[in-house]
């Protein structure tokens, strides 16, 4: 029998565009394998096309708020169909990187120093010279792809964080420089790491993005084989400890024979810019492959 698979793209979210082209290119590779695919957008007819098409798998290809959060997760779980990606509480927990944090400090796992702010303390230039130093990183709490975030000095964090004020909660982080090494696990899996050395300040969301951006990505990373166990062991550990299910890909920093967690991403880009599917590949798995384990795992987890 021939497994229907509905793709789940597009949303509301920031990363609205990057959602699509994923669906898209999953869509495609799919398609040569003669799937019957429908993509689906996630609106008010989401649970009637669900219902009307009856798919084997969800592929989830939602990114950010709304799409990774836990929130189309409950939907998805009240209609008991397999879906890819993390669950209900585990894509929540990731998407809220305060609380994400908790759990890496809980589990002796190195993260940047931070402090929440909420846009009523006036004295917040203070606060962060005296608990962080500057230059710190601006970012809010529940957003991924690196939307809106910024790298701030005294002089011009105040007016970074008026550009935020509409999220109501932020996150100033202490800014750690260092290379950008990024880990896929893949399961119970440590599918591998990749190196970035983007042509902008750091890894933001044109550099992630845009191929005018010119990010260099180097595959396999050139660090001693006891650093590359090492990262990959704590990507393993952070993907377990908050209870991932599927790929995940985890950002980090590596200053001075250190790796600092940045984030945990529970449904990595799935473009052909993206760094799943390059890292899959280098590990000898194409992306038709990759697609299909997942659709797998989700199945049998569930």
């Amino acid at each position: 029998m021939t497994k229907k698979i509905l793709i789940l793209c597009g949303g509301i979210s920031k990363e609205r565009a990057i959602s699509l082209n994923t669906g898209k290119e999953v869509a495609k590779e799919l398609k040569k394998k003669r799937y019957k695919i429908k993509i689906c957008e996630p609106d008010k007819e989401l649970v009637k096309n669900i219902k009307s098409f009856k798919p084997t798998v969800i592929f989830n290809a939602l990114h950010g708020q709304f799409g990774e959060d836990g929130y189309i997760q409950t939907i998805l779980e009240s209609l008991n169909i397999p879906y890819t990606h993390s669950g209900v509480i585990a894509s929540s927990i990731a998407m809220d990187k305060e609380l994400s944090k908790k759990i890496f400090l809980q589990n002796r796992i190195l993260t940047p120093k931070y402090i929440k702010y909420d846009f009523d303390n006036k004295n917040i230039v203070k606060i962060v010279d005296k608990k962080l130093k500057f230059p710190v990183v601006v970012k809010p709490i529940n957003e991924g792809s690196s939307v809106h975030v910024y790298i701030c000095n005294k002089k011009n964090i105040l007016k970074n964080l008026k550009k935020l004020s509409f999220y109501k909660k932020v996150l100033i982080e202490e800014f750690i420089s260092g290379r950008e090494i990024q880990v896929a696990i893949m399961g119970a899996k440590k599918l591998g790491a990749i190196e970035l050395k983007p042509k902008r300040k750091f890894y933001d969301y044109d550099a992630k993005y845009n191929p005018k951006a010119k990010t260099k990505h180097i595959i396999p990373v050139r660090i001693e084989k006891k650093y590359l166990d090492k990262v990959m062991n704590i990507a393993l550990l952070a993907h377990r400890k908050i209870g991932c299910k599927g790929v995940t890909r985890s950002d980090f920093k590596f200053y001075k024979n250190k790796f600092y967690l940045l984030e945990l991403n529970t449904q990595p880009g799935m473009t052909k810019l993206s760094l799943v599917p390059e890292i899959a590949n280098y590990s000898g798995l194409n992306f038709i492959e990759l697609i299909e384990w997942m659709l797998n795992d989700a199945t049998s987890n569930r």
